[in-house]
């Protein structure tokens, strides 16, 4: 799936934006221009996605998703409310493609025979400094 798919199935009126005062440097324009973007879709009420892929980005993109099911996007980086309106629509539908797709399975490999080695080797020197150690302490005793 990629963010054309995902563009025609999720109806605009799915998605509420909301603007706001940036905060941060820019001089006059941050006092009296609201271009701050909040991007807000619920989860939960939507009719564009099956319950599996709901439940998909539940899971991976809890830290985003709000406690009511809403997953808020902010942008204010630009100086005009349309850029970020637009910059934070294309972060929504990345991370929404990006939540769907399938993990490929991890493929379980054995150690290689030279790293075998090289942890023994580090054990064997890590037992002798030990070793000197319990050494020098014992004779410091007398």
């Amino acid at each position: 799936m990629n963010c054309e798919e995902l563009r025609k199935r999720i109806h605009a009126s799915e998605i509420i934006f909301s603007t706001s005062r940036s905060s941060g440097p820019g001089g006059q324009n941050v006092n009296k221009v609201n271009t701050k973007v909040e991007l807000r879709f619920n989860v939960n009420e939507s009719e564009s996605l099956s319950e599996q892929e709901k439940e998909k980005i539940f899971i991976r993109l809890k830290n985003k998703i709000t406690i009511k099911g809403d997953l808020l996007i902010i942008s204010q980086s630009a100086r005009t409310q349309l850029l970020n309106k637009q910059k934070a629509e294309e972060k929504f539908y990345k991370l929404l493609v990006s939540a769907l797709k399938d993990k490929p399975a991890r493929k379980a490999t054995s150690p290689t025979i030279a790293s075998s080695r090289e942890r023994l080797e580090k054990k064997k020197k890590r037992s002798s400094l030990k070793k000197l150690r319990k050494e020098s302490t014992l004779n410091n005793d007398d």
